[in-house]
């Protein structure tokens, strides 16, 4: 369930101070929070219209007014909370008029605190499954509306034929392709008999290779002819279409015409934002993130460390309509844990030891822009219930306030763990994760696209050729031989650091394989944890591990003093001693945390 009991708002509304201060006392002590009061209809009222209420308790007897009356401008004004009436002269007629009003229950005073407790858990209860209903609603059509939206303005043709190869929908690019290709082909056509040419022999081989074996076929390119003659070069990606858990009802193919002279929407592009690459699969994202940035909608970005995760966050806040407002970064990994709801959510003054004033949230300072949640997957189950709660209702509490805040900021989340194993483990929540992943953007990892190897190497040579004030050239054949026989487990960010120490160290205008590690075609990962990547090690990096550095049944006093050795080595730079040790940044946070690390006698950078 979305909600837990405790967190609905509930309005008390009574005359008599005595049995609104009973109540209020109550329900706090179960730990109801917030409960508001009022001490008459007006009162109410004005709570009503200002505040977002999940519960109303009222007495049938208020000052110039009444409960039913109460209840009646509830339900003419569509406000679908539960109403619950107290009377303490119960009759037929009353109870009635209550029901047919729709209210929750009809409490007789004396009111026993169990009977009070009991129909307010009951009657939240009803209340959050019918918000979850109607949400979960609400979400699915949006996100129909938006796969509508990304399937019309998709610049490549897509396809949809069912188990029989008919097909029962396709995009505006792909009919006009159709017109070029097979005149007459369309919806409730028979792909495989209607392409009968043998130039499409790639694509019905692939289509029937899907459809008997539910695998995906990426990334072929063919060349065929249209009716007069011309030549086209197709791309074609076939992907299995599977509903109902793992029900294979057909395939879905994507088509993009690679024959477009350069510069038009179909041409190649090597750069995006920041990203650097031209290979399909970079193509790709690239029109995902055009497609699903100008949406206004939950993001997550998954992929190994090193991808790229927050550069794919800056692009899709930059192809938003949000692009000229904040965009807001959060590593959760380098804030402690129990600083982060404050971080995130802002807090009153005296809320807690040390809150000496006011701050504003990030999701405050992002108001209007985008919160990027780096390391999602680390945050604590109350951040994730907070978290979630925003998500739902676009409000949320500072620590230590009743007063709620609305912001419109949207959230992109990153994570480079498998969230469906922590959800299955117990350690992420399954709603928040559903929530975070309306949009699943996955990353590719760099040995998936080594064709961009040679435009990354030229890209960070000139880089930092240019930091380092170096007239550097390029690389020599047999340095660029050696990188694209490299496996990169670091992907992008260990061919960065490979290609900066490269710089540093040659003396000439060209990059030799001297200025490489040697053992370079050497895999090097560590067992102790899946996250180490095998940053290519210089001298320094070399002698400290000599000296010994993480060992897989190393005892936990022992990594304890090789990371505080490493950070007073590195001055107290996180970054450098992380790569130093040869583990990611979100790594060496987490073991900093988990042996709950002194670090204050080190200047932390």
């Amino acid at each position: 369930m979305p909600h837990t009991l405790n967190e609905g708002s509930i309005l008390v509304v009574d005359d008599e101070t005595s049995l609104r201060e009973t109540f209020h006392f109550f329900l706090t002590r179960e730990g109801y929070a917030p409960v508001l009061t009022a001490s008459g209809y007006d009162q109410a009222l004005s709570m009503i219209r200002s505040e977002k209420i999940d519960l109303i308790i009222s007495d049938i007897v208020l000052e110039k007014s009444s409960g039913i009356d109460l209840l009646k401008y509830v339900r003419q004004n569509n406000i679908d909370c539960p109403f619950i009436i107290i009377t303490g002269f119960p009759d037929v007629s009353t109870a009635a008029e209550s029901l047919r009003f729709g209210a929750f229950d009809y409490i007789v005073k004396p009111v026993e605190k169990e009977a009070l407790l009991r129909s307010v858990r009951l009657a939240l209860q009803q209340r959050f499954l019918e918000v979850g209903r109607r949400q979960a609603e609400e979400e699915r059509e949006r996100y129909r509306l938006f796969l509508d939206a990304v399937f019309k303005s998709a610049s490549d043709g897509i396809v949809i034929i069912d188990e029989q190869q008919h097909i029962i929908k396709t995009n505006e690019a792909a009919e006009t392709l159709f017109s070029e290709l097979w005149p007459g082909l369309g919806i409730g056509s028979k792909l495989g008999s209607e392409v009968a040419d043998s130039s499409f022999a790639t694509l019905r081989d692939d289509l029937l290779r899907v459809l008997r074996t539910g695998t995906e076929v990426k990334e072929h390119r063919f060349e065929c002819r249209t009716p007069d003659n011309n030549l086209k070069i197709l791309s074609i990606c076939v992907s299995p279409l599977v509903m109902d858990g793992d029900t294979l009802k057909g395939a879905v193919i994507v088509i993009r015409d690679m024959s477009q002279p350069p510069g038009t929407a179909h041409g190649i592009r090597s750069r995006f934002h920041r990203f650097v690459g031209g290979s399909l699969s970079m193509q790709a994202l690239y029109t995902l993130i055009e497609n699903v940035g100008r949406v206004d909608t939950t993001v997550l970005v998954t992929g190994e460390s090193g991808t790229g995760k927050e550069l794919a966050a800056e692009a899709l806040h930059r192809e938003s309509p949000r692009g000229s407002r904040p965009l807001i970064k959060v590593d959760c990994t380098a804030i402690p844990e129990n600083l982060l709801e404050s971080e995130l959510f802002g807090h009153k003054k005296g809320s807690f030891t040390g809150a000496d004033k006011d701050r504003k949230g990030l999701l405050l300072q992002a108001d209007g822009g985008t919160l990027f949640l780096d390391e999602i997957g680390e945050i604590s189950p109350v951040t994730q219930l907070r978290l979630l709660r925003f998500l739902q209702e676009r409000t949320f509490y500072p620590v230590g306030s009743d007063k709620p805040i609305v912001v419109d900021t949207r959230i992109i989340t990153a994570t480079n763990v498998d969230l469906k194993e922590k959800v299955q483990d117990g350690s992420f929540r399954e709603d928040l994760y559903f929530r975070l992943k309306v949009i699943d953007l996955n990353l590719p990892p760099l040995r998936k696209r080594m064709d961009d190897v040679p435009l990354l190497v030229d890209h960070f040579t000139k880089k930092y050729s240019s930091a380092l004030e170096k007239k550097i050239h390029g690389l020599s054949d047999k340095a660029m031989s050696m990188l694209n026989s490299y496996h990169w487990p670091g992907n992008v960010r260990e061919l960065e650091h490979l290609i900066e120490r490269a710089v540093v160290f040659c003396q000439g205008n060209t990059i030799t394989s001297g200025e490489l590690p040697q053992d370079l075609t050497m895999p090097e990962f560590s067992s102790h944890d899946s996250e180490l990547t095998a940053v290519p090690k210089s001298n320094e990096t070399r002698n400290f591990q000599r000296a010994g550095s993480f060992d897989s049944d190393e005892q936990p006093e022992g990594e304890e003093a090789r990371i505080i050795e490493t950070l007073v080595k590195c001055g107290g730079n996180k970054a450098k001693a992380a790569r130093l040790l040869g583990i990611d940044r979100s790594t060496l946070y987490r073991k900093i945390r988990d042996l709950e690390l002194d670090l204050t006698t080190i200047a932390l950078e």
